[in-house]
């Protein structure tokens, strides 16, 4: 186990990611940091989940995922280790991992209690630093999980924004903007299955609509709010060439509805 990838709402000029390095670094001087963002929006539990949903399967085996998106720090929310699909993951049980867990139930799941893997003193607001890198270390350093503390019997849910599907529409909404300004909404590419994609389908997000699901953003001129299916394989509403959210005033759970006369 010799990739730990770091995911925090911290900022990139922040030095809070460069203590939770020093530390992992301090114990397991060989291992492999990655940072998968510091740019999760402040506390938005929401966001560290469908980024965690998104990229971390992306990864080797038995890599290390530490994730900081903490509101509820210094309080009795526990903080889990969990193995999933073959990968590990340290975090709040607050949410961030429970998209990951729909798709990959855990494998093993335990609460992080023993401090013999923390460090020696554990501020109240700083748990990134004190116990979710140094017990990242240790294992990466080859410490079974089970010393990290007792089993844990379930995660905590983040209820997820469900799209609707009619005879001849459907309505979801914007579930995140992406750092482009693009809405990507909750419709995915599986609801579309069947129905007709061309210039028949009217997009509606807020007072704007475009009309079809294209392939790519070049396919309209610049300027043409566009909707297109994205890497994720959600429906995903862009400005060609500008920021969709700003141009737009769009923000995340604006309703989107694709319809069919």
């Amino acid at each position: 186990m010799s990739i730990i990838t770091l995911t925090t709402d911290f900022g990139t000029g922040s030095p809070y990611v460069a203590a939770m390095k020093g530390v992992i670094l301090s114990i397991a001087p060989d291992v492999t940091l990655v940072d998968l963002t510091h740019d999760v929006p402040a506390q938005d539990v929401r966001h560290a989940a469908m980024v965690l949903d998104s990229v971390c399967p992306r990864f080797p085996k038995d890599t290390i995922h530490v994730v900081v998106v903490d509101p509820g720090v210094g309080t009795e929310r526990a903080i889990v280790y969990a193995r999933m699909d073959g990968r590990h993951y340290i975090a709040p049980d607050n949410g961030a991992l429970s998209r990951l867990a729909e798709h990959y139930p855990p494998e093993k799941l335990i609460r992080l209690a023993n401090p013999a893997f923390w460090l020696p003193e554990v501020s109240n607001t700083f748990h990134g630093r004190d116990i979710m890198a140094p017990a990242a270390a240790h294992l990466a350093g080859g410490t079974p999980p089970e010393r990290l503390g007792p089993p844990h019997a379930e995660l905590v849910a983040v209820p997820r924004l469900r799209g609707y599907r009619g005879d001849r529409r459907i309505e979801g909404a914007v579930e995140q903007i992406d750092s482009y300004g693009n809405l990507i909404t909750n419709i995915t590419a599986d609801m579309l299955e069947g129905r007709p994609t061309d210039e028949r389908a009217c997009i509606i997000c807020g007072i704007y609509e475009t009309y079809g699901v294209f392939r790519t953003y070049a396919e309209q001129p610049p300027g043409t709010l566009v909707a297109i299916i994205g890497s994720t394989g959600q429906l995903e509403l862009a400005v060609v060439g500008d920021n969709a959210a700003m141009r737009l005033g769009i923000e995340r759970g604006t309703i989107v509805v694709v319809a069919w006369d």
